[in-house]
């Protein structure tokens, strides 16, 4: 019997009461009646699987050819050529109007099928604001049934994440209007929204412990709240690791017409009257559960996440300071007690040193820190955090909460956090956990807090002296007469060599594993980062470390997609000196055609490029001659030796300094206006599907600036210019001579014998035209 596919989700046991009512439905045969024995199996529950009953088989083979041909626009990515005066995506509209013509009055049903379910979620993605109000409005009234279901839950959470530009468009008074209007008035999706608050408001508990529930209500919490921190710090927060990467195997969900790419949704203002539904599910939630209900929610994998969104938005309306909150509750009543008496000790409650050592309820705990303000915070540090950062900071677990309250902590704590941890460095860096380390560095490196000079000074003194040990391996690695330094620099951003010796394992490693035998070690590499970060002189031996490797250690470094980013931030941070950045750059000089013939060397080499000024860039330019015939046979190489353009350095050099210094303010200017269009919201009208169609942007071939066609420039003169009308395609010279009069070819061979002769350079030959 072949395997049955696996579906998504898991399938909803039987209560107790539904077990006692199938099994008192079956009857034992009377002993007078010669029956059998066998009693036929119970029919599934229809209620669970299909609550709005079963999709037709025809219904459903047709989606399937949606879905198919969906699938295979959607992964193009590009617009159906029809011709220059016919519109691109008419198709596709024809096409996906017919879906939705079929779909209408099936929305329940297809939504619960778990086929179909993954078909709605493709075609969500291409609905315009219009069509997606309607879609909603026919799920009304029964969303406490689809946020239950196995399939309609994904098709909800789909339709809530999508949902964020059309009600930023509605916010800024673009609302697409209906045109038929004998089915009366349309809500906006602002008003949708409300209502299905009012909708679930009953369920609430339920639907936080509902496996299925529980991630669609953390989209539409998140579509209520934009602006709360987790809808920007932590996106694995809407799925888990399990259901990602089912979704990456549906393949690419995107609209088909282009019709969602509205900039100010993410940090759209949220509405005031979702504001006020948010705070009064945050209020429902108090009042239909308990402390002690509430209290258990933080181990439950399910219902944690949810709690920590309702945190953050019971912090954003400003009632963590009440007695009895949320945050009140999951901290065993150290809000009500700072409320009460803050300077008054706190007896420590089991239930919150539980929570540093949970898998689960450190993420809450995390969030409930950020959530304290001011006494709360101090009243949690003197309680649960002072005397016990050396025990909790080489946590597997804890650590991850000591590096989020180290990033809170002020002058006077962190001074006293450091005294604590002074003898557990070297033990957190023997075991690979570094947070701890990395947020006591950039908390020291903040410059908006008064914090003394003091704190600076000793964090570096303690860093490094925890990390400045010689190391003969990395020495010899590299034959650098210091060692002490190279630790530094090096031995952060890489883990210890690689023991393995299998060439099959080898095989599954990327390039730099194979060559070097190093693995990198991505909490190094961000505490280097941290070390660069801090303000000079503080900074200086980190940065003395990385210009002391030799040209190995530098290609090392920027040839691993880990390390590489250290050499990133040595480049852009403002707290590296001038001359420091300088000279790196001008270190690579004589092997600039090693360091970009790498996939992530050539990366860091456009930085440096983009970093030099025109006297610098000549001089790499000039250096790479010898290697412009190993740059252009190289994979990588050759798109670094595009920006230099050696013929025209080598034919005409002051022109190909004009050029660069035009190009690197052109640069600044369109940084400087990219900057200005990011604070000004764009005003764009929400599009329709049928009336208002958008073609997505096609991709045009790079023009040539530098040299014009002298051809054409004849053939200009000749003729004149020629004006493109309505969507003809240009001509080219030869369609000219074709279509010329012979007046016209005895105009252009006279314009030829007049033109001045000049030279081209074809692979080394030279052409007189």
């Amino acid at each position: 019997m072949p395997q049955e596919n696996r579906k998504r989700g898991k399938k909803h046991k039987k209560s107790e009461k539904q077990q006692e009512e199938t099994f008192s439905s079956f009857q034992e045969p009377a002993p007078e009646q010669n029956e059998s024995w066998i009693i036929p199996a119970a029919k599934p529950d229809a209620d669970l699987e299909a609550p709005f009953g079963y999709v037709d088989a025809d219904i459903k083979a047709y989606f399937r050819n949606v879905d198919e041909q969906l699938r295979n626009w959607q992964q193009d990515g590009t617009s159906v050529d029809q011709g220059d005066e016919v519109d691109p995506n008419e198709e596709r509209r024809i096409f996906f109007l017919a879906a939705l013509s079929e779909m209408s009055g099936n929305e329940k049903q297809l939504a619960t099928d778990p086929d179909c379910s993954v078909i709605l979620e493709r075609m969500i993605h291409s609905m315009d604001d219009f069509v997606r109000r309607v879609f909603i409005d026919s799920l009304t009234g029964s969303f406490n049934i689809l946020l239950k279901h196995r399939f309609a839950s994904h098709v909800c959470q789909t339709l809530f994440t999508t949902a964020n530009a059309t009600v930023s468009r509605e916010s800024r008074g673009f609302i697409a209007t209906q045109t038929n209007a004998d089915k009366g008035e349309l809500r906006t999706l602002t008003r949708l929204l409300l209502d299905i608050c009012e909708e679930i408001r009953p369920d609430l508990p339920a639907l936080i412990m509902d496996s299925f529930a529980s991630h669609a209500l953390r989209a539409m919490l998140l579509l209520l709240a934009p602006t709360i921190p987790l809808c920007t710090e932590n996106s694995a927060i809407m799925r888990s690791k399990k259901s990602s990467v089912w979704k990456a195997k549906q393949g690419a969900m995107k609209p088909l017409f282009g019709i969602d790419s509205d900039s100010t949704a993410a940090r759209r203002a949220a509405p005031q009257e979702h504001l006020v539904a948010a705070r009064s599910l945050v209020d429902t939630l108090r009042n239909q559960m308990d402390a002690n209900e509430v209290r258990s929610l933080a181990a439950n994998t399910v219902a944690s996440p949810t709690l920590q969104i309702f945190l953050e938005i019971e912090a954003q309306v400003g009632n963590t300071i009440d007695n009895d909150s949320l945050l009140d509750r999951v901290l065993f009543g150290l809000v009500s007690h700072a409320n009460k008496d803050p300077d008054a000790p706190l007896e420590a409650s089991d239930y919150v040193v539980t929570l540093f050592r949970d898998t689960t309820a450190s993420h809450l705990l995390e969030v409930a820190m950020r959530c304290c303000k001011g006494t709360q915070f101090d009243l949690f540090w003197s309680t649960y955090l002072k005397g016990k950062f050396s025990r909790l900071s080489v946590h597997p677990v804890a650590n991850f909460a000591i590096a989020r309250a180290l990033g809170m902590s002020n002058s006077d704590q962190l001074l006293e956090a450091l005294s604590e941890l002074q003898g557990s460095w070297s033990k957190m860096l023997k075991d690979g956990r570094i947070g701890v380390l990395k947020a006591a560095v950039e908390r020291s490196a903040v410059s908006e807090m008064a914090l003394k000079e003091t704190i600076k000074v000793k964090t570096c003194k303690l860093l490094y002296e925890s990390i400045l040990t010689p190391d003969r391996q990395c020495a010899q690695l590299f034959n650098s007469p210091k060692p002490w330094k190279i630790r530094s620099a090096l031995s952060l951003a890489y883990s210890k060599p690689s023991e393995s010796t299998d060439t099959h394992s080898d095989a599954s490693k990327s390039e730099h594993k194979r060559r070097h035998g190093l693995e990198s070690n991505v909490q190094g590499a961000l505490l280097l980062q941290s070390m660069l970060r801090l303000p000079h002189p503080h900074n200086a031996l980190p940065i003395e470390s990385i210009r002391s490797l030799p040209i190995e250690g530098l290609l090392h470094l920027a040839h691993n997609p880990t390390s590489s980013r250290v050499l990133d931030v040595f480049l852009e941070a403002a707290s590296v000196p001038f001359p420091a950045k300088r000279g790196l750059v001008m270190s690579f000089i004589g092997h600039y055609h090693m360091l970009v013939d790498d996939r992530i060397g050539s990366r860091v080499g456009d930085r440096c490029w983009n970093f030099a000024d025109p006297y610098l860039k000549e001089k790499i330019a000039r250096s790479l001659i010898p290697q412009e015939q190993f740059l252009t046979a190289s994979y990588y190489g050759k798109f670094f030796a595009r920006n230099l353009n050696l013929y025209l350095l080598q034919k005409r050099p002051q022109e190909w300094k004009d050029a660069q210094a035009r190009k690197k303010t052109t640069l600044s200017a369109t940084h400087s206006a990219k900057i200005g269009e990011s604070k000004v919201e764009e005003a764009a009208a929400p599009s329709n599907a049928v009336d208002a169609p958008i073609t997505p942007e096609r991709k045009t071939k790079r023009k040539r600036t530098d040299v014009e066609d002298e051809i054409s420039a004849v053939f200009d003169t000749a003729l004149g210019k020629k004006v493109k009308k309505g969507s003809a395609k240009s001509i080219s010279p030869s369609t000219r001579i074709l279509d010329a009069t012979p007046n016209d070819l005895d105009g252009i061979m006279d314009a030829i014998k007049r033109a001045p002769s000049t030279e081209k350079s074809t692979h080394g030959k030279k052409q007189k035209s």
